[in-house]
């Protein structure tokens, strides 16, 4: 098994309270993999030690053998969404993209109007994001997370926000980037988002980790 993330023996204490309790798990490449659990089960804090945002007070984690606040400080070739994407609220869409780009260089205006039109959202709309509805900053995120065509995503509740159609189409999106051969790690609360999508599923709950569901 190819794993493109592994953490092995991951606890985590804030102050009195263990927030992750000797997580060891894989999750391999080209895969969509599910975390389900109730609010503050852990999920989202486990995703941001993944991430390199929050150092684990034991264990480790590697995301393409390399060590997660050692060997990098945050990992290459990720696209992320944790909690409510921020954007600078008088910017339209496209400009914030445009300006997160510059950061890495990576990709130019063709690949941020590409990301946008794939999520549903026109990179010509001038109106700022301050203007936007709540399922349209959530599809900003996600063009966000993808534009520079990661290997890797990680994406908290990535439906938030988002219609009926909305869903439909991101669900069908991300399978086509598994299709690809991309890894995705997504939190949802939706069961029919876990169930459509995802070939594992784990299952969080007071700071422990139990795999529920697995692919052949």
């Amino acid at each position: 098994m190819d794993n493109i993330i592994n953490v092995a023996d991951v606890s985590l204490t804030i102050g009195k309270t263990k927030i992750l309790k000797d997580i060891d798990i894989g999750f391999e490449k080209g895969k969509i993999h599910g975390l389900i659990g109730r609010n503050g089960s852990g999920k989202t804090m486990l995703l941001k030690c993944i991430c390199g945002f929050v150092k684990p007070t034991g264990g480790m984690i590697t995301v393409n053998d390399k060590i997660v606040g050692k060997e990098i400080d945050f990992p290459q070739n990720m696209g992320i969404i944790i909690e409510t994407p921020g954007f600078i609220p008088y910017y339209s869409g496209y400009k914030n993209l445009k300006l997160l780009a510059g950061l890495n260089k990576k990709v130019g205006k063709a690949e941020i109007v590409q990301t946008m039109e794939q999520v549903g959202l026109d990179p010509s709309l001038k109106r700022h994001v301050r203007k936007y509805s709540l399922g349209m900053r959530q599809r900003l995120g996600l063009a966000q997370a993808m534009m520079e065509d990661p290997e890797l995503l990680i994406l908290d509740e990535p439906m938030n926000g988002l219609d009926k159609d909305g869903v439909n189409e991101i669900r069908q999106y991300l399978l086509s980037l598994r299709k690809k051969g991309k890894t995705i790690l997504i939190c949802s609360h939706s069961a029919e988002d876990i169930e459509v999508l995802c070939d594992t599923v784990c299952e969080m709950n007071r700071g422990s980790l139990s795999r529920i569901k697995c692919s052949n």
